[in-house]
């Protein structure tokens, strides 16, 4: 059952969010999900305001959240697909739509998704010709020379700028909307500068940098500066790895003993090894790749990066078992050898993802936090979080038992008749968590959290028992008692008449329903000044008694009972109209002489 303080503020959020106040819109979804964090909806809209916003990334953590806590809710694809998209990540945004497609088939908001990011990823940069020839000016590309140039460097941890430049490659069309914006200028000559236009300011000033090898055509499209981009990053890391290897080729070892010399050259051509397997790895051939590993950890194991190697090919071919086994034994040797704490944390990361593919969660989540230990990571404890929460539902779908519910059910009985009502309220409880789709276990739990004088609990369960058998009529009787209690007669009024719509001849709503009436028709007239602004109030506080009094309908017949009676009269023939008036008059916000 949703928690109607969460509902609250999911309810004030929608409103800034059609309103377009995107910031005050993501502040209430916050507080929703402070409140109630497993609801998968809040984290939805989150998501959809986030990207509105232009803030892609959080909005892509919170569709993942969306999609840890339900993954049968078909939208938490749509914003993961949407969010990737707007970074640009095509290829992932290609397969969160194809997955969702998978589970609901036909889903026109997945199928256009789909259609959209295809189009965009196979055809030219669409800003190529809306922003006037600066379509593949905003690429990861500029965020490079950012980052290089001292004087624009710190504008990348601007939230407000980055949500520009992310709009920018959207639509480039917006950039004379934003050229007031003393830092898109800036940016703006950097980019028209190119590569090297940033580095005028930089300490080592050797003037080797040539923008004729640096720039890039700015016609190329967003898809290709990518994998250009991935070619440089895995070309870079090799050559990185084979200059370290010629360097140690030119270094003088005849100082050192025969040992310490058999050390050296054993732990080049494990380097060498290792470059090997990375290229078999690359290649796919995953049984030469292992054997390329083990000869290097043969030559120097003191060096955990190879056990590291390893389990990424065993976690590829989903040998997680072995994976597993890879990255423990990565761990070891790095504690052993003093390597980085990055490196040993990365190993546990991934023990954790071969945990999770194995199913034992437990697991997983216990070596995300070894990780967290070695070395804290955002991505890391994001990971931890889903799981966690993936593994509560599981916990909770694991404990359900109909047979020890009912044993449950039965003693919290013995202890209702007893009048032992916190013991009733345990069992109850107990009984809801071997069976939380049971609506007559609800039913009595919210009968015993009465006589303990727990009506807020009582309501929550009694509305999760309508929610789960709208037919159950002793649920309507119970929550009408209930409404009364917290003097809300508007809402039992109504909750009585659906009872005896489902069962005309239900003893207890026909009681309930008189006696609600006469407290209506005649408990006013009984009441102080005091206790009628009481009750006006609690119904003001009520959001459908609020929407009634906002209906300019119902605001002119109010103002024609005292001006024009006739018409009044007339309106109320309406049964709508009247059922809304009455409502009015048993919440006490109107009041009748």
């Amino acid at each position: 059952m949703t928690n109607p303080e969460a509902e609250k503020h999911k309810a004030i959020g929608n409103t800034h969010l059609q309103s377009n106040n995107l910031t005050a819109a993501i502040e209430s979804y916050t507080a929703a999900i402070n409140i109630d964090g497993t609801n998968h909806l809040y984290y939805s809209n989150r998501s959809a305001a986030y990207l509105k916003k232009g803030d892609a990334q959080n909005a892509l953590e919170d569709a993942n959240s969306t999609i840890a806590l339900d993954p049968n809710f078909s939208k938490g694809y749509s914003r993961k697909g949407a969010a990737l998209h707007a970074l640009k990540r095509y290829n992932d945004a290609i397969a969160a739509f194809e997955e969702g497609l998978k589970k609901f088939p036909g889903d026109k908001a997945l199928e256009k998704g789909l259609e959209d990011v295809k189009r965009e990823k196979e055809g030219p940069a669409r800003g190529a010709a809306a922003g006037g020839g600066f379509g593949g000016m905003f690429g990861q590309q500029l965020l490079q020379r950012i980052a290089l140039d001292p004087k624009t460097r710190h504008y990348l941890n601007d939230k407000e700028f980055m949500a520009k430049i992310q709009m920018l490659q959207r639509d480039p069309s917006s950039l004379s909307a934003m050229l007031s914006d003393p830092r898109i200028m800036e940016v703006l000559g950097v980019a028209l500068g190119g590569a090297g236009a940033g580095m005028d300011d930089d300490e080592d000033g050797d003037g080797r940098s040539s923008p004729s090898k640096n720039a890039k055509p700015q016609s190329m499209d967003v898809d290709e500066q990518q994998q250009q981009q991935q070619k440089q990053q895995s070309s870079s890391t090799t050559q990185k790895e084979q200059a370290a290897a010629e360097e140690e080729e030119d270094e003088d070892l005849s100082q050192l003993s025969p040992t310490e010399q058999k050390k050296k050259q054993d732990q080049k051509l494990a380097v060498q090894a290792k470059l090997r397997g990375n290229d078999l790895y690359k290649s796919k051939q995953f049984d030469e790749a292992l054997a390329a590993y083990d000869e290097a950890i043969a030559l120097d194991p003191t060096n955990m990066t190879f056990h590291s190697n390893k389990a990424a090919v065993y976690f590829t071919s989903k040998q997680y078992d072995e994976c597993i086994a890879a990255c423990r034994e990565a761990v070891e040797v790095g504690k052993a050898n003093r390597a980085p704490f990055e490196e040993r944390a990365k190993a546990l990361t991934r023990c954790a993802k071969a945990y999770q593919k194995n199913g034992d969660l437990e697991k997983a989540i216990e070596c995300c936090r070894e990780a967290q230990l070695e070395s804290f990571d955002k991505a890391t404890e994001r990971m931890m979080k889903n799981m966690e929460l993936e593994k509560k539902k599981m916990d909770a779908a694991a404990y359900q038992d109909e047979g020890l519910a009912e044993e449950a059910k039965q003693r919290g009985n013995e202890h209702f008749r007893n009048k032992e009502w916190a013991e009733a309220v345990k069992e109850y409880e107990e009984a809801v968590k071997r069976s939380p789709n049971n609506a007559p276990i609800r039913n009595n739990l919210a009968a015993a959290l009465c006589k303990i004088m727990d009506f807020n609990g009582a309501k929550t369960h009694i509305d999760k028992a309508i929610e789960i058998d709208p037919k159950y009529v002793k649920a309507w009787a119970r929550k009408g008692d209930i409404e009364v209690i917290c003097k809300e007669n508007h809402k039992a009024l109504e909750s009585y008449k659906k009872g005896l719509e489902l069962d005309p001849s239900n003893v207890a709503c026909k009681d309930g329903l008189r006696k609600v009436t006469a407290m209506i028709n005649y408990g006013a007239s009984t009441m102080t000044e005091e206790e009628k602004m009481d009750r006006a109030r609690k119904g003001m506080a009520d959001p459908e008694i609020q929407s009634i009094l906002q209906d300019p309908v119902i605001q002119q017949i109010l103002k024609d009972f005292n001006e024009n009676p006739q018409a009044a009269n007339q309106a109320m023939m309406n049964p709508g109209v009247r059922a809304k008036i009455e409502k009015l008059i048993a919440s006490g916000v109107v009041q009748t002489a």
